[in-house]
């Protein structure tokens, strides 16, 4: 199943491109240098329109869909990954869009593309899976409400959310993990709630990620995404799939960054007379480079396409983020090496590019489990 980009998206890739080139050059490694959130360029980028293309006109978005958002994320990150993580402040707002009520979505999701909210998704904890039914935050029903306890890691935007979304076990008793596990929609700053920001991580400095711990954390039963219990797994699944083609899509921007910038150093560095571009290695080692973004990039959006149809295919979406966070590692590696020496100084834009490419291929879903995923399925279908 083939398509190509309309104009109408290749003219939103092109205005993506040119944004970014023109807002991130100058203040990227400063964000990234001071770990620090860039809310200026978030501001900026939503009076633009770049933020929540993929939300409904009628709650403030472009009406576009999961595609248009792949292309302005890829674009952003191929001048700085770090600072196009302002694109996934409405991380959620997918979930609320296809399962909140009527009152959730729009008291929720306009403020997101205003740039008046941004929002966060705290699903993982440590050690455990939701695969294995162990999730250890619990949501008990207490009056007309609930109270919330458990801790939840590595949550994008954590420190800076203005609400996130909690998965919580509602009912330990069943063995069913359909019915176990529900959502809520948490304010980040209610009593019991402590946020700890992430620090000193190697790449996608820009990005803010924490750690949240919940104790005796009493939300109304308005804040049970959907109003209704025991729906927690059915209900995350569109945000799995699109943190998946997110990351995808940040590794490919982060890959073609790299290889352009390897491109222009071997036009001008000279060894034995000639321009190291000259040599039949470096052509080689280009030509891999520019294969392997290309057949990421057609996976990843293959694969946003399809859901956008609402045509999911589970493996595919596995199989662009595993093969498209290897391209990002392999990409950057090899035009850090292209630099040379020069290539590990900080002073280089290979050396931001390496550590941001390398962080993107290790989240949302590290790439043995996508492998498994997609052997399972093949296997599960013989």
């Amino acid at each position: 199943m083939n398509f190509e980009l309309s104009s109408e998206q290749r003219d939103i890739k092109l205005a993506a491109r040119e944004f970014a080139e023109g807002e991130f050059s100058e203040i990227a490694r400063d964000y990234d240098a001071k770990e620090e959130y860039p809310l200026n360029l978030l501001k900026k980028a939503c009076e633009l329109g770049f933020v929540g293309l993929f939300i409904d006109e009628k709650f403030g978005g472009s009406g576009l869909g999961l595609l248009e958002h792949i292309l302005v994320l890829e674009e952003f990150c191929r001048v700085d990954p770090g600072c196009g993580h302002i694109l996934l402040s409405t991380m959620g707002a997918e979930i609320i869009m296809a399962s909140g009520t009527a009152e959730q979505k729009t008291r929720y999701i306009p403020p997101l593309t205003k740039g008046t909210s941004i929002m966060g998704c705290a699903i993982a904890e440590t050690g455990i899976g939701i695969d294995t039914g162990a999730i250890a935050a619990t949501a008990v029903s207490v009056g007309d409400g609930y109270t919330l306890n458990g801790e939840k890691v590595f949550v994008t935007n954590g420190s800076i959310a203005d609400c996130l979304i909690v998965l919580c076990c509602t009912d330990s008793s069943t063995r069913s993990l359909q019915q176990k596990f529900s959502l809520f929609i948490v304010d980040p700053k209610l009593p019991g709630c402590d946020v700890t920001k992430i620090k000193n991580k190697v790449g996608l400095r820009a990005s803010n990620v924490a750690n949240v711990r919940l104790k005796n954390v009493s939300v109304p039963v308005e804040c049970l995404l959907g109003g209704e219990e025991g729906r927690g797994l059915d209900q995350i699944r569109p945000c799995l799939d699109v943190m998946r083609l997110v990351a995808a899509a940040q590794s490919i921007g982060a890959a073609q960054g790299a290889m352009e910038e390897a491109v222009s150093y071997v036009k001008k560095r000279k060894a034995f007379g000639q321009t190291i571009g000259s040599f039949e290695v470096t052509q080689l080692k280009i030509g891999e480079m520019a294969t392997y973004i290309e057949a990421s990039r057609r996976l990843c959006y293959q694969a946003a396409w399809m859901l956008d149809q609402d045509k999911r295919d589970a493996s595919l979406i596995s199989m662009a983020k595993w093969f498209a966070g290897e391209t990002g590692g392999r990409v950057a590696d090899g035009a850090l090496q292209l630099h040379g020496g020069y290539g590990y100084m900080t002073e280089s834009p290979i050396e931001h590019f390496f550590r941001d490419a390398v962080t993107a291929e290790n989240y949302g879903g590290y790439k043995e489990l996508e492998k498994s995923f997609i052997g399972r399925e093949l296997i599960g279908g013989i």
